[in-house]
This record gives C-alpha cells, sequence and structure tokens, in this order.
C-alpha cells in the first residue's frame, strides 16, 4: 500500500520534471533547428553546403576567441608608445615566418584532393591544441607565445584555401558563386559577433579562459569537418588543367618564350611533366588580386592607425573607448553588410562588383581627408568593411570560377599570402605613421588610388572579354 502511495506520488512528479526539462530543453533545441533551417535554405542542406556553413561558423568563433586573447596582451594592456613597438615585433615574429611557409600551403593541399575534410579536420585540431598551449604563456606575453600564434594563423589560413576550393563542390542550383561564398562568410561573421563577447567575458575570469573555450570549439569542429559530404573528398566531374595547349599551337604569351615559341612550361609538357602555373588563368584574377590587395592594405592601416590614433586624440566629445568602439562596430557592420549583400546578388559578374566597390571606397576615403570628423571617420570604416567583404567574395568568385581544379588550392594559398602581406603592409604604414588625422585618412586615399590605377582597367577589359576558362567544379 504505501509503494502504490508512493508511485501515485512520484508520478505528477516525473511530469512536472520532464515539463520543466521540456521548458529548459525548448530554446536551445529551438535555436539549433532555427539555425539548421537558415543554412539548409535554397538546396544548400541537399547539396551539402549547409554543412560548410555551420563548420565555418565554428572556425569563426574559435578565431575570435584566439584574438581577444591576445588583443588584450599586445595591445591594451600597455601604453600606446609600447603598444606601437610591441604590435610591430608581433606583426614582424609572425609574419615574416608565414610569408615563407603560406606560399607551401597550396601545393601540399593540392595533393590532397582526396583528403580535404582531414585537411581542415586537422587544421581544427591543431589550433586546439595551440590554443592550449597558448594558454599558459598568454598571461605573460613572452616570446614563447609569438611561435604559437604562427601556427594558429599557417593553420587558420590553410583551411582557408580548403574551403573556398570546397565551395564549387557544393554549390546549389542556381547558385552564383559569389551568393555561396557570401553565406559561407556571413555564418563566420554572425558566429564572431556572438564569440567575441563570450570571449571577453571569459578574459575578465582569466587571460588563458577565452583559449580554454576556443580549445572546445576547435574540437567540436574537428568532428564537424567529417560530417561534410563525401564528395569533398571525391575527384569525381573533376577535369585536370590544359594550362599548355597541345602540339605547341596558341601557347599564351604567359607560357611561351620570345619571339612565340614555347617557353619551359611548353618544353615541361612535351616531356610528359605537367606543371601548371598560375599566370595562364587570364587577367580577372590578377587584377582582381591587386584591387583586393588595396582593400586588404587599407583594412591593416585603417585597424593600426585609428587604434592608435584614437587612444591619444578620441573623437570630439567622446572618450577613447568610445572612439575605438565607433570604428570597430562601423567596420564591424559595414563587413557583414557586404557579405549580407553578396548573399543577395544574383550577378555573375565579379569583375564589375570590383571595380564598383573600389571606386566607393576610393570616394569616401577623398571625403574622410578632406571633411575629417567623427562622422567621416566611421563612414569610412563603415565602408572600408563593407567593400572589403564584397571585393573579397567577388576574388575568391573568380579564382573558383577561372582556376583549374588542380591548381585551385595553390591559388588560394598564393592570392591569401599575397593579401595578407598587404595587410602587414598596410598595417606598417599605420603603426609607422604620425598620429595626425587628415594625414592618416589622405596615405588611406592613396593606398585605393594606387589600386585602381593598376587594376580597374584590366577588370573592365576582363568583364568585356568574359571567363578565359571553362567553370570546374
Amino acid at each position: 500500500m504505501t509503494s502504490a502511495r508512493s508511485h501515485r506520488e512520484s508520478g505528477p512528479l516525473r511530469t512536472t520534471g520532464r515539463a520543466v526539462g521540456h521548458a529548459l530543453h525548448k530554446p536551445f533545441t529551438g535555436t539549433a533547428k532555427g539555425i539548421r533551417k537558415a543554412t539548409h535554405a535554397h538546396g544548400a542542406g541537399e547539396s551539402g553546403l549547409g554543412k560548410l556553413i555551420e563548420l565555418h561558423a565554428v572556425n569563426g568563433a574559435g578565431d575570435v576567441m584566439i584574438t581577444v586573447a591576445l588583443a588584450s596582451t599586445v595591445f591594451f594592456s600597455v601604453p600606446t608608445d609600447e603598444a606601437r613597438g610591441r604590435v610591430a615585433l608581433y606583426l614582424a615574429v609572425t609574419m615574416a615566418p608565414f610569408t615563407l611557409l603560406a606560399p607551401v600551403i597550396g601545393p601540399l593541399l593540392d595533393r590532397l584532393p582526396h583528403g580535404r575534410r582531414a585537411a581542415m579536420a586537422g587544421s581544427m585540431l591543431a589550433r586546439a591544441v595551440l590554443a592550449l598551449t597558448m594558454s599558459g604563456a598568454v598571461a605573460t606575453g613572452g616570446l614563447e607565445l609569438y611561435p604559437a600564434a604562427l601556427g594558429v594563423l599557417v593553420c587558420s589560413k590553410a583551411y582557408g584555401v580548403v574551403r573556398s576550393a570546397v565551395v564549387p563542390r557544393l554549390l546549389p542550383p542556381r547558385f552564383s558563386l559569389v551568393k555561396a561564398n557570401s553565406r559561407v562568410t556571413l555564418a563566420g561573421l554572425l558566429a564572431t559577433g556572438i564569440a567575441a563577447p563570450i570571449g571577453a567575458g571569459l578574459q575578465t575570469v582569466g587571460p588563458g579562459w577565452p583559449l580554454y573555450g576556443a580549445c572546445v570549439i576547435f574540437l567540436g569542429g574537428t568532428v564537424l569537418a567529417f560530417t561534410l559530404p563525401h564528395k569533398v573528398d571525391s575527384a569525381k566531374g573533376e577535369r585536370k588543367a590544359q594550362l599548355v595547349p597541345p602540339h605547341g599551337l596558341a601557347v599564351s604569351r604567359s607560357e611561351s618564350g620570345r619571339g612565340g615559341r614555347p617557353g619551359r612550361a611548353g618544353r615541361r609538357e612535351r616531356n610528359g611533366e605537367k606543371r601548371p602555373g598560375l599566370r595562364s588563368v587570364g587577367p580577372s584574377v590578377l587584377n582582381g588580386l591587386q584591387a583586393n590587395s588595396a582593400h586588404r592594405a587599407l583594412s591593416g592601416f585603417l585597424i593600426f592607425f585609428l587604434a592608435f590614433l584614437l587612444r591619444e586624440q578620441p573623437l570630439a566629445g567622446q572618450s577613447a573607448a568610445v572612439s575605438l568602439g565607433i570604428a570597430g562596430v562601423a567596420a564591424g557592420v559595414g563587413n557583414a553588410s557586404g557579405t549580407a549583400v553578396g548573399s543577395w546578388l544574383r550577378a555573375r559578374a565579379p569583375e564589375a562588383i570590383v571595380v564598383s566597390v573600389l571606386a566607393l571606397a576610393l570616394g569616401v576615403a577623398v571625403l574622410a581627408a578632406l571633411f575629417f570628423s567623427t562622422v567621416m571617420v566611421a563612414a569610412l570604416s563603415a565602408t572600408a568593411g563593407f567593400t572589403l567583404a564584397l571585393s573579397k567574395l567577388s576574388l575568391d568568385a573568380m579564382i573558383q570560377r577561372d582556376v583549374p581544379e588542380e591548381v585551385r588550392s595553390s591559388a588560394f594559398a598564393r592570392s591569401e599570402t599575397v593579401l595578407q602581406m598587404a595587410w602587414v603592409v598596410g598595417g606598417g604604414i599605420g603603426i609607422a605613421l604620425p598620429l595626425n588625422g587628415v594625414l592618416g585618412m589622405s596615405v588611406a586615399a592613396g593606398i585605393l588610388a594606387l589600386g585602381a590605377a593598376t587594376s580597374v582597367r584590366g577588370l573592365l577589359s576582363a568583364a568585356r572579354r568574359g571567363s578565359p576558362h571553362p567553370r570546374v567544379a
């Protein structure tokens, strides 16, 4: 009888417990279903692009956790003069070796067409281990932090190269490459926006805690990478590049020696050795890379120049922290807006997009130099973020469209190396330049003018001629 009474009493308790558990569980499951519905929309779930979108979101969240930990060590924790020296040291110690290592990434990944999922998983796992390694050194800011930061940078770029090479294989029907790239990038930006305040909160607990969070995130990404469709690793449907025409006919200028005779590439082809180069991809990619280098140099310049300028000379009526926040938020909103616009675009002319956004950025930079103010600093920051995002999406689309499969990873690796170096050059100028707002905005306009002078004419000509190669996907 006692057991029967206890059974009757436990029934309502179990029902109440299940109801409470369901109420607590529902927000998380509802959010997860909402995210899955968004990432798998418009055929992205069936093609596998949705899985890649989710993986890139994890990648962005982990990277921003590491950035939060390093930023507090390198920049915010020391006076301005010392911070400029430490930031310059960070750029020199990490970027100089990266210049040597980055060109190796592409050729290595070109040899792993059947191991792309493993390559992305490996980059995630390596960053998880490196984040754990840095957690002990981040509090002291010792030089041992820099080799680990270099390793994180190399792994991050390796992931980016493979991810960009994979997108064409997961393209849903009626999706342009610019649109697909923007969907993936937007997911990374949203994840970054969510993870950044979480990382800042963990930073208040201890300097190593954001790195612990990054470790957990990257471990999850390691598992998620293997859930990508098997066709990511399949060579079915891929075509090898015929970069040197057969029988010595119509040898392009870039692949021939003087007087139209076949050069070294032609001689290698006759000997049965295929070493495809990147100059044969046509002017779109090369001119697009020049334009993007200007955008990336501007980004590096504004980040470091405004970071130091606004610490010493805050915007009118604002504190240094608020001034930095205005510039940072404007750049972030601009970048997210550019990526969102890219996801809505139906145009299949990335050359026209690159030219348009370069002209827009140049115009705003000139206005900022002529009418330096809080509004113009925010406007240039937002415009720089917007144009950088759209220009990079368009460059990725041109590489995916014009570069044959067997050298696509190399093309992405080399382009990422050039863009990273442009960012470093821009950042170096920003660190060395006197802290004068009008002078800084004039230099920003000069960087963009140089990019326009070297790329616009070639991009417009390429857009009129059309793609030199059929799309390989």
